[in-house]
């Protein structure tokens, strides 16, 4: 079967001179569309990037180099994680929370001891991958709608967390400095931190590109009903998704220890709306079915240069949260109308094989 819904779906082998060819060529078109996204947003970002330059040309001294990619770090893994599930067509807007549960909780684990950086990495992961769990299956096998369950967790991980912490907070100091060794160090001169969300991107990338079951995630989210017929296990994909969503946001939240040594009970509140928008802008469609890993993590660069460049110029931070709904709002809609405009062209390619045939 191919699936013509999600810009993964390449036929290999000899050409089709029968029904293959057009299912081909839509996926083809759906890939140009949505690489030609990616290539703007990527346009967009240089002529950010050049700008605030020309305004204040320590943007892109050293450290300004460095702060934006540690800045970015964790957003780009976020939007990595949420991107697994946008594409089957659901959403986890517990992501923020997550992070915070899993930073207090690897804090707590570590402070005042000698823990490596591998079990703070894994405790982390593991704390997300119960919360994805939880998630998962209340949507999957439950059935309940996504944005009621996420939203759900988002407020019961919170509470969970103001309740554990007291308004407690752990300290820099209480931290071992292997691991925050993580968060400042560098290898050749690049930080931990963007090297290891690259690392995980480009794995994420390839998984959903070339294994079947990567595969499946844009089939369900390009058609539920299609990905039924073919027999595609629905419920178990989700699941894994929002594991795989939680896992990632956990891993996230050790990292954020790593990063900033000092973490409170609300750490990454409010993320959600930024690692939604992150996607979105990037070319994750919030109808599923459609978009890459490497366009998430463009927006999510975006959306993290544009925070640095209001800082840079002096504008009130108001403005970032108000750029960032834009943002969001003026993705949807391009979203929208590229769909409408493809499908009108798609129809058209499919009624000229028709007529040929």
């Amino acid at each position: 079967m191919t699936t013509t819904g999600g810009v993964t779906t390449t036929a290999e082998g000899p050409p089709d001179t029968g029904s293959g060819a057009p299912a081909r060529g839509a996926a083809r078109l759906v890939d140009a569309v949505f690489r030609a996204r990616e290539i703007s947003i990527a346009g967009a970002l240089v002529l950010l990037v050049l700008g605030t330059y020309l305004a204040n040309p320590r943007f892109l001294s050293g450290q300004g180099v460095k702060d934006l990619l540690l800045n970015a770090s964790i957003l780009v893994l976020l939007a990595v994680g949420q991107s697994a599930v946008v594409i089957t067509r659901n959403i986890d807007l517990s992501v923020g929370s997550v992070v915070g549960l899993s930073a207090f909780a690897c804090g707590r684990f570590v402070a005042g001891t000698d823990h490596g950086v591998l079990t703070v990495l894994l405790l982390g992961a593991a704390v997300g991958v119960v919360c994805g769990l939880v998630s998962g299956a209340l949507v999957s096998f439950g059935g309940v709608p996504a944005l009621v369950v996420t939203l759900g967790m988002l407020y019961i991980i919170q509470g969970v967390d103001y309740w554990w912490a007291q308004g407690d907070q752990i300290n820099a100091a209480e931290v071992p400095d292997p691991v925050l060794g993580l968060g400042s160090g560098s290898v050749v001169g690049l930080p931990y931190l963007p090297l290891i969300a690259l690392v995980l991107l480009a794995a994420t990338a390839y998984f959903l590109r070339n294994h079947r079951s990567g595969r499946e995630l844009y089939a369900i989210g390009s058609s539920p009903e299609a990905a039924l017929l073919a027999g595609i296990p629905i419920r178990r994909r989700i699941l894994g998704a929002y594991v795989f969503s939680g896992a990632v946001a956990g891993f996230a939240g050790a990292l954020w220890l790593a990063r900033f040594g000092t973490v409170v009970a609300d750490n990454a509140h409010g993320w959600e709306l930024t690692v939604v928008s992150a996607v979105v802008v990037g070319g994750v469609a919030v109808t599923g079915g459609t978009g890459t890993v490497w366009g998430a993590a463009l927006g999510a660069l975006l959306l993290t240069t544009i925070g640095s460049v209001l800082v840079v110029l002096k504008v009130d931070s108001f403005w970032q949260g108000a750029i960032t709904g834009a943002l969001l709002l003026l993705a949807i809609g391009v979203d929208r109308v590229v769909n409408l405009r493809m499908t009108a062209t798609l129809r058209k390619r499919s009624a000229r094989h028709g007529n040929v045939g």
